[in-house]
């Protein structure tokens, strides 16, 4: 019985061994959370937009890590929540997370018009775009709920956009791309 346990002990030994040394090559680097000013000195979170028209968003932050969805719409709005390096963790209005390249995304805000209320089966609703900040505005065009509206400025309420050649206001509840109560100067 002695020698049963002398041979399997230096076999246990052994065995950790070797797993210790193949623990690191299994692992990837995870990226810390971030809360206040980041690796770019920027806050996060914060909305940014696409520069492409063919963006990458990845499973990590690099280019080892699959793809997981390509955007193919430049101006996209997407909300940076994480940094790591010169990657960037983004959220879709549709809660979509992945990893995009710094250098593929603008500090340019925009912001999606009502993205909720797009459904695949029906026709998407209007919304309008006002002449001044009050819905007894005079009406300068209606826009599809999903389109992408430059962000001029926003006073928490209401926020100045632009769609295409038209200008004029939208409430901010409607737009994803700035948050509640936020100002934009």
């Amino acid at each position: 019985m002695d020698r049963k346990k002398r041979t399997f002990a230096p076999a246990l030994v052994c065995a950790a061994v070797i797993a210790a040394a193949a623990a690191p090559t299994a692992l990837r680097a995870q990226p810390a959370e971030s809360s206040g000013p980041s690796g770019s000195g920027l806050p996060v979170p914060r909305f940014v937009s696409l520069k492409s028209d063919r963006v990458n968003l990845r499973n990590g932050p690099g280019t080892d890590y699959p793809t997981g969805w390509v955007y193919r719409r430049a101006g996209l709005p997407l909300e940076i929540v994480q940094e790591f390096e010169s990657w960037r963790k983004v959220r879709d209005s549709e809660g979509a997370t992945g990893w995009v390249l710094q250098s593929f995304l603008s500090g340019r805000r925009t912001a999606l018009v009502l993205p909720w209320e797009r459904k695949a089966s029906t026709k998407p609703p209007l919304v309008p775009i006002h002449a001044s900040d009050s819905e007894r505005s005079h009406i300068v065009v209606n826009v599809e709920a999903g389109v992408i509206a430059d962000l001029r400025t926003c006073d928490g309420r209401w926020c100045r956009v632009t769609v295409d050649a038209y200008t004029g206001y939208i409430e901010q509840k409607k737009l994803w791309g700035a948050y509640e109560g936020e100002t934009i100067k």
